[in-house]
């Protein structure tokens, strides 16, 4: 990569072209000070390329991403896209796709101690990506959802062992690097030949890793623990629809789902995407809190310089990690948090602790 990246920008819907540019003001910052230069190339995206281009995910928008380090995406509100649009992949499934992006990683971590619930929190939830019940993931064309009558709905749900080895994989390596513990989330006192394939190929993956100390939870149960004792947690590696929801709850118990950073990988490319919607109802308003947007960026700064070895790249995102900490810590935070700081004013505030 050199002394320069290439990053693209996908504002995206709602509250995206707000957050968005907060990330990227804070990411600048921070290469800057390490004497990286990064050229943003901004590419249509959403419901303003379904304006310019006629759908919302381009071609032109994808031939371009295959030329760049990484991206930035900002969320999309497709249930307000025209119907024509309705039934068919989301831009993001349509990116996700076409790179494999097949690792979800959503940390949780308190960064207002007095607007947690669980002010000790601090994990890492693996989530497999690329299969499960999602509709949009499960099937090479088609949808995973048909009704055979209008009163009668069925979902295919599709878990294999090649799939849950690969995302094993890269939760044990995530453990590895933090704390040395990983959980394995399934449901195979019911799923057993789905969430049970799941977990038996995690348990296998887990005998290359000894040094990682190893449990496993019932997805039900995983819930009741995070709300009593989230902070007892490090890596935890499920499956795609038991890890949305269980990062969900994590966020929340760590303050705000504002705070949901995320990013989407596969072992060549990645992307920086909030955990949270495109909250439509308070876009253009200046209130939305960037923080998940600006620690996804972080996070993929994080990827890149592991895939890359550069230690700059390491420092320029434990620099924002570290900024978004001391900024919440100073007081300055937007309204979900408690605070009275615009989207600009915060990224601002963070840039300044950069």
């Amino acid at each position: 990569m050199g002394d320069s990246l290439r990053i693209g920008v996908l504002h995206g819907d709602g509250i995206g072209p707000e957050i968005v540019p907060a990330a990227t003001t804070v990411v600048s910052t921070a290469l800057g000070r390490n004497e990286i230069d990064v050229e943003w190339v901004d590419l249509p995206f959403g419901a303003a390329a379904i304006e310019s281009h006629g759908t919302p995910a381009p071609d032109e928008t994808l031939r371009a991403l295959d030329g760049l380090d990484a991206w930035i995406l900002g969320p999309h509100d497709s249930a307000g896209y025209p119907a024509e649009f309705a039934g068919q992949l989301t831009p993001g499934a349509v990116i996700r796709k076409r790179y494999n992006l097949f690792a979800n990683l959503r940390p949780s971590r308190a960064l207002a101690a007095d607007r947690a619930m669980s002010p000790g929190i601090d994990l890492l939830i693996v989530r497999e990506n690329s299969e499960g019940l999602y509709a949009d993931r499960n099937m090479a064309t088609g949808s995973g959802e048909f009704m055979p009558t209008p009163d009668v709905a069925l979902a295919v749900g599709v878990v294999t062992r090649a799939a849950s080895e690969r995302i094993a994989r890269e939760a044990f390596t995530w453990a590895r690097r933090r704390r040395g513990k990983l959980t394995i989330v399934h449901k195979a006192n019911v799923l057993t030949m789905t969430t049970g394939l799941f977990r038996d190929a995690c348990l296998d993956v887990g005998r290359d890793f000894p040094d990682v100390e190893v449990s496993q939870q019932h997805v039900d149960a995983m819930a009741a623990h995070l709300v009593r004792r989230a902070a007892d947690f490090d890596v935890v590696v499920t499956e795609n629809l038991f890890g949305d929801i269980l990062s969900d709850l994590a966020a929340e118990l760590a303050g705000s789902l504002g705070t949901a950073a995320s990013i989407n990988c596969s072992s060549e490319k990645a992307m920086a995407q909030a955990a949270h919607g495109a909250a439509p109802d308070i876009a253009g308003r200046g209130i939305a809190n960037p923080t998940a947007m600006i620690g996804s960026a972080a996070m993929l700064l994080a990827w890149l310089a592991q895939r890359s070895g550069d230690e700059r790249i390491f420092a320029a995102a434990g620099a924002i990690d570290a900024a978004l900490a001391a900024t919440v810590a100073a007081g300055v935070s937007t309204a979900d948090l408690g605070g009275a700081a615009s989207t600009a004013e915060f990224a601002q505030a963070v840039a300044e602790r950069v």
